[in-house]
């Protein structure tokens, strides 16, 4: 068994970041535009410097992020490529996105007032079109004459709400952020809108530039399957034979049905692994998959193996015969949230 010191001793993650950049090839190829990926939640739970630093063969546009402190990582890291901070901008926050050289969303007048009285800084504005979340609902008369002439207008861009369910609302929201556009006398040089699953499957909303972030790091998006980025792996710390009738784990909610062999994988909803995997999930292990059993705990997760399975073998939770995908679908969610989920606990190491 790998020493406690060792990386591999407990819980770690394998990150391919070749294939990361093979998949922002495919995102670029297929949508014919230039490349603003989302590095935010430190890249999907990846590492967002390393991701960056390795997407510079794309020679993207630059990165989105979610917030100033996400933002303030990248250049302290290096990062000289235009950062477009997603959070929408509040006045109180313009001189910390100067100090960074960030760009920033723009969602109402307030901001757009505050960050004009700062100079001519580079700046986008959101409209929104049918998310309501957040942006303008509309460039009213006061807007446009702000906006008028502006130096710092570089881009502009809306969020689609159900690109892969509903193509003909994802075909009125592009529309409605042109018309709006179309109030202005001149537009930005930059418009986005496309996330990887329409940036992959429907080109004709590319845009200038297009947002991928989970396509990138191996999640299926508007059914296109990526390359795997992420193997999360984990050692078998503890093995034990049971009998018919005995329980497994907190609230005994899975109970042997003859003599079973339980391995204890040290990794648990402490490392992001959901606790709805609970007598749900599967793990693979000595080239078989098999069910965890029993409620996932905070350290540990328990599974039911093959007799041969020894102490120090490797349970791989996905990226291996077990998709991300088929993972998180067991989870009742989505490959987003299993990534991001991923603890400081688990040792992320790039090849």
């Amino acid at each position: 068994m790998a020493s406690i010191a060792d990386q591999t001793g407990r819980a770690w993650a394998d990150v391919n970041l070749r294939a990361l950049v093979a998949n922002a090839r495919t995102v670029a190829a297929r949508s014919g535009a230039r490349l603003l990926p989302m590095v935010k939640a430190n890249g999907y739970g990846v590492g967002a410097v390393a991701c960056a630093r390795a997407l510079e063969a794309v020679d993207p546009w630059g990165f989105g992020v979610g917030t100033v402190e996400e933002g303030a990582e990248l250049r302290a890291a290096g990062v000289t490529r235009p950062i477009l901070v997603f959070t929408p901008l509040a006045p109180v926050h313009v001189a910390r996105h100067l100090t960074y050289d960030l760009r920033p969303v723009i969602a109402d007048a307030d901001a757009l007032a505050a960050w004009l009285a700062a100079g001519s800084h580079p700046f986008h504005i959101e409209l929104d079109t049918g998310m309501a979340r957040s942006g303008f609902r509309r460039l009213d008369s006061s807007v446009r004459e702000l906006l008028r002439g502006a130096p710092g207008w570089e881009g502009a861009f809306t969020h689609f709400h159900s690109p892969n369910s509903d193509p003909a609302a994802t075909a009125r929201q592009w529309e409605a952020l042109h018309a709006q556009l179309d109030l202005m006398a001149a537009r930005p040089p930059l418009i986005h809108a496309a996330n990887s699953a329409v940036a992959l499957g429907r080109p004709q909303y590319a845009g200038t530039l297009v947002r991928p972030g989970i396509f990138l790091y191996g999640g299926d998006a508007g059914g296109y399957s990526p390359e795997p980025v992420v193997r999360l792996s984990a050692r078998v710390v503890a093995l034990r034979d049971i009998e018919a009738g005995e329980t497994v784990s907190y609230g005994a909610t899975w109970t042997a049905a003859g003599t079973t062999r339980v391995a204890t994988i040290a990794i648990g909803y402490a490392d992001g692994i959901h606790r709805s995997l609970s007598n749900q999930g599967i793990v693979e292990l000595g080239g078989r998959i098999v069910p965890l059993i029993g409620r996932v705990t905070m350290d540990f997760v328990m599974a039911a193996v093959d007799p041969s399975c020894a102490l120090g073998d490797v349970a791989v939770l996905f990226g291996g015969l077990v998709s991300l995908d088929e993972q998180a679908r067991r989870a009742g969610t989505i490959s987003y949230e299993l990534l991001t989920a991923m603890g400081p606990r688990v040792v992320r190491r790039y090849s």
